[in-house]
This record gives C-alpha cells, structure tokens and sequence, in this order.
C-alpha cells in the first residue's frame, strides 16, 4: 500500500509500506514537527475513518463494508486502571498513529473493540472527526456536567467547539464561547452557541459577566491550554462552579495569590480532563458521538476543516504549520 511516512528531522515521504495484516481481538504535529515520534519510520494518524474490507475469523460485530471511525488507543485490559474501566490512565497502552503504525496509509489494522460503526449519512469528514468530538464529550463527563446552566467554553478550536456543542446537546441554559479569532466565534454560533465573547476587546471580562447577571458561569471548560485562559477560568467561574481543564498547556503556568484565592472562596471543584474513554472500551463518548451525529444533533461545519490534501502531499500539509496561526481548522488528507 501507499503510505505518507515520517523520518527522522520532520522528513514525510509518501511510499510504498508493508500492508497491515488483522489480528484476533487486534495528535501528530509535535511527533512530525518537534521530533517526538517514539520511533522513525513511522506512519502517524490518530483520527480517521473508513471502510472495512477485511476482518479476521471470529470477529462478530464488524463486518466487511461497515463504515467505521477508528479509535486509536490499545489499552492493556489488565491492570487496575483498565479493570476499573479508567482506559486513559492506562500506563502499559499503546496508540495508533504514534507507538503503532497509524493511519496516514490506505490501510490501517486495529483490534474490532476498536471500530465504531456510523450511519450511511453520516460523511467520511464526520467519521474522522469521532476523535475530537469524544475528547470534548469526556471533558463534559469528568466535570460532572448537568444541564441547566450558563457555560463557557474557553477557546474555539476544533475541541472548544465540540464542547459547546455537547453543552448545547445536553441541555445548557447558554453556551458562550471565547476566542481571540472572529472566525472561530461565528462558527461557534453557527453550531449553536448563544453567544461569543471576543477576547481581544477592551472589557470583555464585564460583557461575559453581565451575561450571567453577574454570578459568572457554573459549567466552565478550559480547551486552549494557553496561560491567559486557564487563568480566566478561574475569574469567570459562579460560586460552586464545576471547571474542567481539558486543553494541554505547553508553557509554565502561575497563579498570583488573588487569582488562587477565587478558587479557595467561590468553592469550585477543579478537574482535569485526559482522552476519551469509559466502560464499556471505547465507551459513551464514542457511541453518543455515532448517534448524535445519525440524529443531527451534533452538527458539521465546512469551516472546522481548513484544507484538505491528498495523502501524497503530506509533507506540504504539515508545513504549514510552520507559520504560526496559518491553519484555523482541521487538515484532512484523502486517501485513494
């Protein structure tokens, strides 16, 4: 098969590769772009979808001709974590598209518990994008999420705007979403945000307030990793609020002592957020994800993918994150 192969130096050659064979029971820009791949060569990819075409004997619930999302973690279903259903925190796991071949290739293997059927309406788009959605929905879950409150999403990436969705989905009073980028607010409201708070305008903290009567908000989900907004977390949460950071941060993060102390007198809980996986493996995020996409509810934009590219040219795509701020969406590659 054809496969876009990543070498050491950030090096992506698009080549013949050794086809995956089944078995029984059988993020990518730091690893391209920073040198973190655990290995070289390798084939990287972590969010797809795709057509069955080939199932070894025994399996039952996946047949030839399903159209699948894939899911990229392989826990090791026996230590403790894994026996009490907490799959993220495996620590003897492995991943597709990172410690195993991925799936920037033609074919991918994976184990059947790892193949999440959706619908025929549901596009080949929708079914690569499982991966962000179930991360946003996890957030939802391990922040103990009820509806019936104001909520802020705190960035309007690709996770951001899924978690204002399944905020919406699961029945917020309103859903608000920050974001320095215009564009990325006007998605938001497109997918049924009710409102979008500019972070780059003077005052914005006192508009986001006043939208709440000024009690601040009792659902807030921290999605960019960025400094300024972890720290604006803590400013925007009600008193009891429940805050979930889901996003990643790459740099130092300080809290001066009047920033520390929102947290000490409003009494909100602080939880962290990691992957997407629940009991039974791959779990809810996965299966509600299938269905809210077959019923509609969970809604697809154009502007959530910011360019698509073949396979072959994937060099040229990861380029393109070189220049900081460039890309404002997912990249998505074809595969003939």
């Amino acid at each position: 098969m054809k496969a876009a192969v990543l070498y050491e130096g950030g090096v992506i050659r698009y080549e013949e590769w050794p086809d995956p064979v089944p078995k029984p029971g059988d993020s990518d820009l730091p690893r391209a772009l920073a040198g973190k791949a655990h290995y070289y060569p390798i084939v990287l990819g972590h969010e797809f979808s795709g057509e069955v075409v080939e199932v070894c004997e025994g399996s039952g619930r996946i047949k030839p001709g399903m159209r699948v999302s894939g899911v990229p973690l392989l826990p090791c279903m026996q230590c403790g974590d894994c026996a009490q259903g907490n799959y993220s925190l495996c620590r003897q796991y492995s991943f597709i598209g990172s410690r195993v071949q991925g799936s920037f290739a033609q074919y991918v293997a994976l184990p059947e518990a790892n193949a999440v059927p959706f619908d025929e309406s549901v596009c080949w788009v929708q079914g690569a994008l499982f991966e962000p959605s179930t991360v946003a929905l996890h957030g939802l879950m391990r922040n103990k999420y009820f509806g019936g409150e104001d909520v802020a999403i705190l960035g309007g990436g690709t996770i951001g705007q899924f978690s204002a969705q399944w905020a919406r989905i699961m029945g917020a009073k309103n859903v608000t979403v920050f974001d320095l980028e215009q564009s990325r607010l006007n998605l938001a409201l497109r997918l049924g945000a009710q409102y979008g708070i500019h972070t780059g305008n003077e005052g914005f903290m006192e508009e986001a307030l006043s939208l709440t009567q000024g009690k601040g908000y009792g659902m807030v989900f921290e999605t960019a990793g960025a400094v300024a907004t972890m720290r604006m977390a803590f400013s925007l949460a009600a008193n009891k609020a429940h805050v979930c950071f889901i996003g990643t941060p790459h740099q130092d993060l300080t809290f001066t002592p009047a920033q520390w102390e929102n947290m000490n007198r409003k009494e909100f809980r602080l939880t962290g957020s990691w992957m997407s996986y629940s009991a039974p493996f791959p779990g809810r995020e996965w299966s509600l994800t299938a269905h809210a996409y077959k019923q509609g509810t969970l809604r697809f934009d154009e502007q959530l993918i910011y360019r698509t590219f073949p396979l072959s040219e994937a060099q040229q795509a990861f380029d393109l994150y070189r220049t900081p701020g460039q890309v404002q969406g997912k990249v998505m590659f074809s595969v003939d």
